[in-house]
């Protein structure tokens, strides 16, 4: 057995020595390790010793390609994929003219493709997906590709590739084609008049987020012949497909999801239904923007294995045919306007393993006991379809087959529920929130992942969930019911829990000692019980917590050091309304990615730390990292976390819209001295409460920096002084409440500040000028010289000028209330978000409304 060539060797030290490796994983290709063919991603053929494999993917190495490898000229694979290469794409790769497989793809190169990669004819796979910045100028190139079977050019831009059609179609060995997010849609011509369309070999086709129109069909014909088994046209602009497509008789696999213009469903099918009709195992179109009926024309598609309609504008009855097909098993309609009757007449059903029709209507609104029939269902999601009855008890014994994933939420169901504890499969789902279910729990599988038995009227205690050992359970959510007693000392069980929401029962006593041995919770959720005592220490172990909600409870002592020294990655931070006492903790300002403090309704003295300016998260621009949210295996989404918030008056709970929230709530606690001038620095920052505590001194003069607070509350203290004049600069303040002090002076003038109502400056014996009545010394004198200046001519550019401010600071609320809007509808993309925001509408709606009325006061 041969061993490396020395120049060889040499050529791959001299790839390796500019790298950025920082997980070392080069660390064998060392110069006293002579047989390079030993080194990590290289392989070398047997017989001759020379290098023929360089593989080092996905090993997050940096820099540029050396020159070095044009010494490799027996390589036949160079795979560099999943790294972070820069620079341009080498054109001496086109020299290795052995390579059949190339693969750059997720790098961070730039520039163009080179048309020196013509010169690799024997290549049998080209990946260049993600690649970077790319762009292909001229595609004549590939033409000389004869042995290409694989394309890959993911993100690599060829708006300037004028006639790409001609040269794919004259691949003869091409068989699998992507060409996502490519601005395809630039292209001005790409085809030419006398492009033969026969000899296409391509099997797999994905043209997905082009922004292309139904006029692609014109050029998409000669690539989508009968050997065409995977089409994937999803994230484009087409109004529907071309009745060729229905003459595709190898097609099994067509994606169309995330189309932005209007399809008629019923249209689809029947272009569909030549031959095709026979071949298509799946069609997966989610926010297609279909509309129309789920119509007889189903039927004709008796190889349909898998069907996904969800998130569409789909409405009437869902045609009894679809259940007799003859091959279904994956049947996903949710989210659309389809009616779904409670008794079902089927005969051939038994083969449906997942249905999701959630979100649709039942007819009746009776339990549907057609779903008893499938028994081969192992998925089954009913949530929020208008349900409103007692499930048969014969229900929950009549799986044959084990269920992984039971939704039954959103429903307006009653009764008990039996043993949890057979019929469940591992990692198992089970989601029966938001219903009428009562009485207690009596047994658990240990095989679930997820329980949620939120909202509900369940009572009795919860020692049932230490009948779950040595299991996966990663979410548990029991609030919203009538739970009573303590929290039982088995939580070592748990060692995968991330969420446990106990909030809103009438739990009792201390935290136990195993609440430590939850080393994965990133929320822990026990909001408005009766828990007391000192929170353990062991709770300082849970050191991936991100949510810490412990409000609306009983307990005492300091405020612990440890949460600022152990608990780093906290973003929301709630102890409102419990017995600690003490000063704020300076170790609290290490919490840099802290959004929500809440420490209101306590019996904290001494003073405000001047380091909360240190609170970067409430600095910076931004909200929760996407990197940061809560993914819980086996269910469709992130987790939704959420909490209930003082907000502006009233105790409101926010769901999706938390993470948009910057919050510091000091309230009804004992604090003294002054405001400390650093905390204007929390430029971020939404809300801030400070009412009803024993503060003095003056309002930081440049608190009006603080431009993007919705809600400032100063109100029943000791200030004292003017109202900053700063405050005019705050063009988005739709809540002030700075009444019960001892300010005085004039209210600030031609500005947001005289929207408010007369009652948040009272109790502040010194302060004048609107929008209260009491007069400032010379209004009058003012008034009159106003008078006579009108007579002069000059109030028409008074007039003007007025309403100029008034318009300026209706701009910033109704700009307030459109950025709240997009970003609520960015966030609430998921299905669990989606229920939020029907829990959220009121708030949204307060915002709205207090926007229009500024408006209405400012005009």
């Amino acid at each position: 057995m041969k061993t490396c060539l020395d120049n060889e060797r040499h050529a791959l030290l001299l790839f390796k020595a500019p790298l950025h490796d920082p997980n070392d994983t080069l660390s064998t290709w060392r110069a006293d390790q002579h047989d390079c063919c030993k080194w990590n991603g290289v392989t070398c053929n047997t017989q001759t010793g020379h290098v023929t494999e360089l593989d080092i993917r996905n090993h997050d190495l940096g820099g540029e390609i050396s020159h070095s490898l044009l010494n490799l000229t027996y390589l036949n694979t160079l795979a560099l994929s999943f790294n972070s290469f820069n620079g341009t794409i080498p054109t001496f790769i086109g020299s290795l003219s052995q390579l059949t497989y190339l693969d750059l793809s997720e790098n961070s190169l730039y520039g163009t493709i080179p048309p020196e990669f013509g010169n690799l004819t024997n290549l049998q796979e080209l990946h260049l997906d993600s690649v970077g910045r790319c762009r292909v100028e001229k595609v004549e190139w590939l033409s000389h590709l004869s042995q290409l079977e694989v394309l890959v050019m993911d993100g690599v831009s060829l708006s300037k590739a004028n006639h790409w059609v001609d040269v794919i179609s004259s691949l003869p060995k091409l068989s699998w084609l992507s060409l996502q997010r490519c601005e395809l849609s630039q292209v001005m011509y790409p085809y030419s008049s006398f492009l033969n369309s026969s000899s296409s070999s391509i099997v797999k086709l994905f043209l997905n987020d082009n922004n292309l129109t139904s006029s692609m069909y014109r050029w998409l014909s000669p690539l989508t012949t009968n050997n065409l088994l995977s089409l994937d046209l999803s994230g484009n602009m087409l109004d529907g497909i071309p009745k060729y497509f229905g003459n595709l008789c190898s097609l099994e696999y067509l994606v169309f999801y995330n189309n932005s213009a209007v399809v008629k469903f019923p249209d689809f099918l029947n272009n569909l239904s030549g031959c095709t009709s026979l071949s298509l195992q799946s069609l997966h179109a989610v926010e297609s923007q279909f509309a129309g009926s789920l119509s007889d024309e189903i039927q004709k598609f008796s190889s349909l294995y898998s069907l996904d309609l969800s998130h569409n504008h789909l409405n009437g009855s869902i045609s009894e045919k679809l259940w007799e097909l003859p091959m279904l098993e994956i049947v996903i309609v949710s989210f659309n306007n389809l009616t779904v009757p409670s008794t079902h007449h089927l005969s051939n059903i038994s083969y449906v393993k997942y249905l999701d029709l959630s979100s649709c209507k039942l007819l009746g609104p009776r339990f549907p006991k057609w779903v008893q029939t499938l028994k081969n269902l192992n998925r089954l999601d009913l949530s929020n379809t208008g349900i409103s009855d007692t499930i048969p008890l014969e229900f929950w014994d009549m799986w044959p087959s084990q269920l992984e994933y039971l939704n039954l939420s959103f429903n307006n169901i009653n009764g008990k529920v039996p043993d949890l504890l057979s019929n469940f499969a591992d990692y198992s789902v089970i989601d029966l929130s938001s219903n009428n279910f009562n009485g207690q729990i009596p047994k658990l599988s240990s095989a679930l992942a997820t329980l949620d038995l939120s909202r509900n009227k369940f009572s009795g205690r919860i020692s049932f969930i230490c009948q779950i050992v040595d299991g996966w359970l990663e979410f548990l959510d029991l609030s919203h019911n009538s739970f009573i007693g303590q929290l039982p000392d088995c939580l070592w069980h748990f060692k995968d829990l991330r969420v446990l929401n106990l909030g809103h029962n009438n739990l009792f006593g201390s935290l136990p000692p195993s609440i430590g041995s939850l080393i994965q919770l990133q929320v822990l959720y026990l909001y408005k019980n009766n828990f007391s005592g000192e929170l353990p220490l062991s709770l300082k172990n849970c050191t991936s917590l991100i949510s810490l909600n412990l409000g609306a409870n009983k307990f005492y002592d300091n405020v612990p050091v440890w949460i600022g020294e152990n608990l780093s990655g906290l973003y929301v931070l709630i102890l409102r309304s419990n017995n600690f006492f003490g000063t704020i903790p300076l170790k609290l300002c290490q919490l840099a990615s802290l959004q929500i403090l809440d420490m209101s309704m306590n019996n904290l003295h001494g003073t405000i730390p001047s380091c909360l300016s240190n609170l970067t998260s409430m600095v910076h621009q931004g909200t929760f990292s996407q990197d940061e949210e809560i993914q819980i295996s086996y269910l469709p989404g992130p987790y939704v976390d959420h909490a209930m918030i003082e907000w502006q008056g009233d105790e409101r709970e926010f769901f999706s819209t938390l993470k948009l929230l910057k919050s510091i709530d000091l309230s009804s606690n004992n604090l003294t001295g002054q405001i400390p001038y650093q905390i204007t620095n929390l430029s971020d920052l939404i809300s801030l409460n400070l009412s009803k505590n024993a503060l003095s001194g003056e309002i930081p003069q440049k608190i009006g920096e603080m431009k993007k607070l919705l809600t400032l509350d100063l109100s029943q203290n000791n200030f004292s002084g003017q109202i900053p004049s700063s405050m005019s600069q705050m063009s988005l303040l739709n809540y002030l409440d700075l009444s019960f002090n001892n300010l005085s002076g004039r209210i600030p003038t031609n500005t947001q500040l005289q929207s408010f109502q007369p009652s948040r400056y009272v109790g502040n014996r010194g302060l004048c000028g609107p929008p209260l009545t009491k007069k400032c010394p010379g209004d009058e004198e003012s008034e009159a010289t106003s008078v006579i200046g009108k007579s002069e001519g000059d109030g028409e550019d008074t007039d003007d000028e007025l309403e100029l401010w008034g318009w300026f600071y209706i701009g910033g609320g109704m700009g307030f209330a459109t950025g709240f809007w997009m970003a609520c509808g960015a966030l609430l993309l998921n299905r669990r978000g989606r229920h939020a925001f029907f829990q959220f509408y009121d708030y949204v709606k307060m915002v709205v409304l207090t926007a229009n009325l500024q408006k209405a006061r400012q005009t």
